[in-house]
């Protein structure tokens, strides 16, 4: 593996595709590091039993993602067909059979602005809440979490929405390169806003980690971290670093030659957003994601400090992330808060919904040392918002509060034929959802990941969470 000393000083890389069984296993009775090819480290030995547990599952997982990722595409794929020939042909097998008889069977098109992803089939929401305009205080959250929604969708289907629904300018979809897989595994799209004639708003939306996708998954089970150089402070995951467009061996370099057919996220949204942002002074950006995608955001504000790009931090008007994971340690933490969003004005609202596993994730304790930072909006089952430091129950799989977890997601369940009644039919949970709300009552905590309760917390929460800190003067 290649060494990454020339730029950081302390690291931790990890590489699944050099490993061998008796070096997985050497390193569960071994505290030496310097020989086992499958991780590259600046410290030889690694003395805490438990770091060296969490490094063993963390490569038996990804090796396990990397043997069945073309099964898990394939189970994915056939799954998402079958969802969309129910919707395209009588939204049931009743309608799906009567189209057989009559020989009116229509197939669905992968490609097409008709087609819904597993997310999307999830929650098929389009339209924005009309009821929130711009210059509300919900505004930006109700924009952001719905493309963060719709991140998950084809082209097609993005670009169809963003004109034809949100009545905005599409600017483009794109597949970013990951070089530490070797392909394409980041997609984000870009939208702007202009719906009145004082508001030019630009939203950078990523994408998630969808459930077949293997290749996202591995970036979120590699707890490989790094501390850059260039004055940014702690440790940060590697994995996260990765999909934005982290370089091996030279790491983020200011500027780069980009190649057209494997652009890396950081630098291609980078660049995008000066070009659009040249065209008008007043014109601002927010960058917004669920899950993975939300961790990706914060991360890109990061990664614009550490190159001094100070304008493209003076115009980001937010960032929104909804059921984020931790992406650093307690100093990076600190650096963010002190030397990124408070230097800059930078507003950062990280919304966390009632039980959600994945913002409790990584572990924050002594042998994964990931923490929290910023804005904690926490909503519980009702909606209701708290400003907090950190979300309850911050490591989710704590047995002491799993038959809690259990009866709320119970009552979310029960919730989901309710709630029509209470606030209207945009609130309908459709039947294919209420089954995944199952899921809840073994692992509670999956189901309130999916974007439908952040999109529900965004319209029915409360508006003075958003009221503190004071939004930028323009």
């Amino acid at each position: 593996m290649a060494c990454n000393k020339s730029f950081s000083s302390n690291y931790m890389l990890l590489d699944p595709n050099d490993v061998g069984f008796f070096d997985l296993i050497h390193i569960l009775i071994s505290n030496n590091l310097e020989k086992r090819k499958f991780v590259d480290s600046s410290d030889d030995k690694e003395d805490d039993f438990q770091r060296r547990w969490l490094i063993f599952l963390s490569i038996v997982v990804q090796k396990l993602l990397q043997f069945v990722s073309k099964p898990m595409a394939v189970i994915g794929w056939a799954i998402e067909m079958f969802l969309n020939f129910l919707s395209i042909n009588g939204c049931s097998l009743h309608g799906l059979l009567l189209n057989l008889l009559r020989g009116k069977i229509i197939v669905p098109d992968s490609n097409s602005e008709t087609f819904l992803s597993f997310i999307g089939n999830l929650d098929k929401r389009v339209k924005l809440d009309s009821r929130i305009k711009p210059g509300d205080a919900k505004y930006n959250a109700a924009l952001s979490v719905m493309a963060s929604k719709l991140s998950y969708e084809n082209h097609a289907c993005i670009k169809t929405t963003v004109q034809d629904h949100w009545k905005m300018e599409f600017v483009g979809f794109y597949d970013f390169w990951n070089e530490y897989q070797g392909k394409a595994t980041t997609q984000a799209f870009m939208l702007r806003d202009r719906s009145r004639a004082d508001h030019d708003t630009i939203v950078v939306a990523f994408r998630g980690t969808e459930p077949f996708d293997a290749d996202a998954w591995c970036s979120d089970f590699d707890i490989s971290w790094y501390e850059l150089e260039g004055g940014v402070n702690g440790k940060i995951h590697g994995g996260f670093m990765k999909a934005l467009g982290l370089q091996k061996n030279i790491g983020w370099p200011k500027k780069i030659q980009q190649d057209d057919k494997h652009p890396l996220a950081y630098y291609a949204v980078r660049d995008m957003l000066k070009k659009l942002l040249s065209e008008n002074d007043k014109a601002r950006y927010i960058i917004t994601g669920h899950s993975l995608g939300g961790a990706l955001a914060i991360l890109f504000p990061a990664i614009l400090a550490l190159h001094e790009e100070n304008d493209l931090l003076e115009k980001l008007e937010g960032v929104y992330t909804f059921g984020q994971p931790r992406v650093g340690d307690k100093e990076f933490g600190q650096y963010m808060e002190n030397e990124v969003l408070k230097e800059h004005n930078v507003r950062y609202f990280r919304f966390v919904y009632s039980n959600d596993m994945v913002p409790r994730l990584p572990y924050d304790d002594k042998a994964l040392m990931f923490k929290h930072f910023g804005t904690c909006l926490y909503y519980n089952r009702n909606y209701e918002a708290q400003i907090l430091p950190e979300e309850p129950n911050k490591n989710y799989f704590s047995p002491s509060v799993q038959i809690t977890m259990m009866v709320n997601a119970f009552y979310e369940l029960t919730r989901s034929f309710t709630i029509p009644n209470k606030y209207g039919p945009d609130y309908v949970e459709g039947y294919f959802f209420r089954l995944f709300r199952l899921s809840g009552l073994l692992m509670p905590g999956a189901s309130a990941h999916c974007p439908q309760d952040y999109v529900n917390l965004t319209r029915l929460g409360p508006s003075d969470v958003f009221l503190s800190p004071k939004p930028k003067q323009l």
